[in-house]
């Protein structure tokens, strides 16, 4: 018998009444009755009431241990009045009369509550995280975090997918986002980086013979914090395929991702097959590569009405002949909104940064007209245009707004969010998933000028390959596709490359040489050459997984010891100064900014 316990503090039931028992676990509440002192004792499981009456040898003692404190208790399991039961316990209906207990043990003074779930300081919680996983709410969610990792690995083996681990000290990638250097000791004056993805490994596994493989992958950027991103490391299901098209990585995530979110939510799938939505689309008709498609409305581009004569809205016309364009929002039966509801979304685009969204509401008596402060700008005639192009009918309204394209997609996006939430369209019990695929192969920089990679440099481009117009980069689109889930990102991917010669090509077209290609990339392209088969892969973020079934809204929430948003451990002081003798060892000395 285990000289702790013998229940945990979630087993106790009506047919343990009358039992010998002992518990162990930690003070989470007390509340004194005078002649009776209740104590509800939590451990990893659940909760147990426990009561001593006064006449009790140990009745003061207990009385005066603190919050937190670990204690065993040795008691009887008694029966609770229909009056006392508590529903929202599993030991609801029992409690355990204490004969006696073991502090095992103290407590401090607290510096956080435990019981509570309300809001504290980052900087309290975090400091203190070991007390701030003991709170309900946060705890459920690691735990969470654990059996959706477990039944992850599951899935995965009943997929056919072998688990192998990559190296974690590896070399420098030119892509991406900036890297983590670890001196080498054995090595002076060469460094390591900490993986920012599996990448090459996982097409080298590929190239090794092996058909499917994956792994809870650790990844590391040295990146700013956001809300759904750690400043340093996350972790992702890390998935790759020989033998495959896109549709085929496809029906292995939307198989995956629908077990998953069917298995840890009550939520709804609006899709059981998720749509596909081209890159392209996705900018047209929601202003994102990430759209939240719980949102019913959509954008429409107008901006040919412009060039009737019988729209004499002037300033958005002269912005169209310096290359701006013009996309507007329909909401739907919104002729009886006030105008405040108007002029706030209007004041709100103010807010972003743009130059406000103007607006008019379709209306009919004896004709088509436009009611609102921009209405006057537009004949019947060109209203019945914007109705046909943006399936508008009488008694919707439109916010129109005009930009270059890049901020034009940016404010439009955020407005359709923004009246969505004022108008309360989007179903907070739905998960709505989709594919963002046909990524372009290269984008132009706005500032350099200069081509580079859109998205993944090892990406296959679509099409014939013999066919390919390596003079149009900007047209070559490629097989890389997102999977998006409620406007949030979990994971990119693509069909690879996996011919060394147009691999030089493509990196030639993004300014690298094939020199370049061989220095930096030299395990992959050698590999390529040695015969690899056509590959593809895909890795979602383990971390936004958890934190939609959680509905959480902050990475920290279901993270079990993250860091601040300076990249800063509180509660292991890292990072930290090194010593003299450390450096000496790795042959390197600082030179700090002033």
């Amino acid at each position: 018998m285990n000289k702790y316990r013998t229940h945990n503090c979630n087993e106790l039931r009506k047919k343990d009444i009358g039992s010998e028992i002992s518990l162990s676990g930690w003070i989470n509440k007390k509340r004194d009755h005078g002649n009776l002192l209740f104590i509800d004792l939590r451990d990893n499981y659940g909760i147990t009431q426990c009561i001593i009456d006064k006449d009790n040898l140990s009745f003061s003692e207990l009385e005066k241990t603190q919050l937190e404190t670990v204690i065993k208790v040795i008691g009887k399991v008694v029966n609770r009045s229909n009056e006392t039961i508590n529903r929202d316990i599993e030991t609801g209906e029992i409690e355990v009369s204490i004969n006696k207990f073991i502090i095992l043990g103290s407590c401090k003074e607290l510096p956080m509550p435990i019981f509570s779930d309300q809001e504290y300081a980052e900087e309290i919680r975090l400091k203190y995280r070991y007390l701030d996983l003991r709170r309900k709410k946060i705890h459920e969610n690691i735990i969470l975090r654990s059996k959706v990792i477990s039944f992850i690995r599951s899935e995965m083996n009943d997929l056919g997918f072998l688990e192998f681990q990559t190296p974690i000290l590896t070399s420098s990638s030119p892509e991406g986002a900036r890297d983590f250097l670890v001196p080498s000791r054995l090595n002076p004056g060469k460094f390591y980086a900490l993986p920012q993805a599996p990448q090459q490994f996982k097409q080298l596994i590929m190239v090794s013979g092996f058909d499917k493989y994956f792994q809870i992958a650790p990844c590391f950027r040295d990146e700013d914090a956001r809300a759904d991103r750690s400043p340093g490391e996350f972790y992702q299901l890390d998935l790759e395929m020989s033998f495959v098209e896109q549709e085929d990585v496809f029906k292995v995530v939307e198989r995956l991702l629908t077990n998953i979110f069917k298995k840890f939510s009550t939520k709804k799938l609006m899709f059981n097959a998720f749509p596909k939505i081209s890159y392209s689309e996705a900018l047209l008709k929601y202003g994102s590569d990430k759209p939240d498609l719980r949102n019913p409305l959509v954008i429409n581009d107008i901006t040919e009405i412009f060039s009737r004569e019988d729209v004499t809205f002037e300033i958005f016309k002269k912005l169209i002949k310096t290359g701006s364009k013009v996309r507007c929002i329909v909401t739907k039966k919104t002729k009886d909104k006030p105008r405040s509801f108007f002029d706030n979304i209007d004041k709100w685009a103010k807010d972003q940064g743009a130059s406000g969204l103007a607006y008019f509401t379709i209306e009919k008596e004896k004709e088509i007209s436009a009611k609102g402060p921009v209405g006057k700008f537009f004949s019947k005639e060109a209203i019945k245009e914007i109705m046909n192009i943006t399936q508008a009918e009488v008694g919707d309204s439109i916010f129109l707004a005009c930009n270059k394209l890049k901020e034009l997609e940016k404010i439009t996006s955020l407005a359709r969010d923004k009246i969505a939430q004022d108008l309360n369209l989007i179903d907070e019990n739905i998960f709505a998933f989709c594919w963002v695929v046909d990524y372009p192969m290269f984008e132009r920089d706005e500032q350099t000028n200069k081509i580079e990679f859109s998205h993944n440099p090892f990406s296959m481009p679509q099409g014939d390959i013999e066919k390919l117009n390596f003079e149009k980069p900007l047209d070559i689109l490629a097989y890389q596709y997102d999977i998006v889930c409620n406007g949030v990102e979990l994971s990119s991917g693509a069909i690879r490359n996996h011919v060394p010669e147009l691999m030089y090509k493509l990196f030639s077209i993004a300014g690298y040489d094939k020199n370049q290609v061989n220095e930096k990339f030299s395990g992959m392209i050698n590999a390529l050459s040695y015969g690899a088969p056509p590959h593809g892969g895909i890795a979602p973020g383990i971390d936004r997984i958890i934190m939609l079934l959680a509905n959480e809204k902050n990475i920290r929430e279901i993270t079990m010891f993250p860091m601040n948003q300076n990249a800063q451990d509180l509660m292991m002081n890292a990072p930290s100064e090194i010593t003299e003798n450390q450096l000496k060892e790795l042959n390197l000395s600082l030179k700090l900014k002033k």
